[in-house]
């Protein structure tokens, strides 16, 4: 008998941050992700986390909060552990764009969020009226409140699912990233402490 020596790659693992109003889409988009089907979904009390393999070495866990008032108030609960945000907007709903945008600027001043990338989804671009990307980035100034840190706004539907590959292999790239400038943080500051 020989000896054989087996390489076992460390699956990595991102934590994803889905925030956004109730009825943005945020559990229609990932069961899209996940089941590449459209769920009849009710507005999510508490949160649902479920993880996709988008590589063979690499893992999102999808932390999706519930959108409602009360959810909102402990949304900061979940921010120290991201690696990345993604923020869903529902594109058609004008009367409520000015309450998402005033909720996606408080998320990104908390501390714990400091240079997290931002991956923001303009969702149910399939109903009429719907602002597109340009037009969310304008009206949510992420230009300024995400200079610090990369971003992107992806037009999308999660009924149909277009523009969803695009957003995560967006996020992917984004939560790598995230990851290693992580560990090289980590490593400066244990030899500094040495």
């Amino acid at each position: 008998m020989g000896l054989q020596s087996t390489k076992h790659a460390k699956v990595k693992q991102a934590n994803i941050l889905m925030l956004g109003l109730d009825y943005a889409g945020k559990s229609t988009l990932l069961y899209k992700f996940r089941y590449n089907d459209a769920f009849l979904t009710i507005p999510t009390i508490g949160f649902n986390v479920d993880m996709i393999e988008t590589r063979q070495d690499f893992t999102l866990t999808f932390w999706d909060v519930g959108g409602q008032q009360k959810m909102r108030q402990v949304w900061c609960n979940f921010l120290e552990d991201a690696e990345a945000l993604l923020y869903v907007v529902d594109s058609s709903d004008k009367q409520r764009l000015e309450e998402s945008k005033k909720e996606f600027e408080w998320i990104l001043k908390n501390e714990f969020m400091k240079s997290i990338p931002v991956v923001v989804l303009a969702n149910k671009q399939d109903l009429p009226g719907a602002l597109n990307a340009e037009e969310i980035t304008r009206r949510f100034k992420i230009k300024k409140y995400c200079s610090d840190r990369n971003w992107y706004v992806q037009p999308c539907c999660a009924i149909t699912g277009e523009g969803l590959s695009e957003a995560l292999q967006k996020l992917t790239t984004f939560a790598k990233h995230s990851i290693r400038s992580k560990e090289t943080s980590t490593i400066f500051k244990e030899s500094t402490v040495l």
